[in-house]
């Protein structure tokens, strides 16, 4: 799991704030700006798209790995797991691929 500490620094938002975005459904940046990210610091510009990009930390799987795992049959976070890793070591994840298998991404 990444280590909370503030992405945005202008707009002080850490990193938690931003996963639980997506957990949301904040995909994009314009979706990050509506969540207060001012899209222009060092952290946003250097941090966020791979924030926006990875899915799971601790195995390092992406958002394209979930994505790929759904439209290849996996309809459970479960599933999702067994196919690509995410969700099987500290589970922080299980909300988010949860919220991408809802919003049928």
């Amino acid at each position: 799991m990444k280590e909370n500490k503030i992405i945005c620094s202008t707009n002080n938002i850490d990193y938690i704030s931003i996963r639980k975005a997506m957990v949301a459904g904040a995909r994009t940046l314009e979706d990050m700006k509506k969540h207060g990210l001012c899209l222009t610091c060092d952290g946003c510009k250097n941090e966020l798209e791979k924030i926006l990009s990875s899915v799971c930390g601790c195995n390092n799987v992406s958002m394209v790995n979930v994505i790929e795992a759904i439209k290849n049959g996996a309809t459970t976070v479960e599933e999702v797991g067994k196919q690509t890793g995410a969700g099987t070591d500290c589970g922080r994840c299980k909300a988010l691929i949860a919220n991408v298998i809802e919003k049928g991404y």
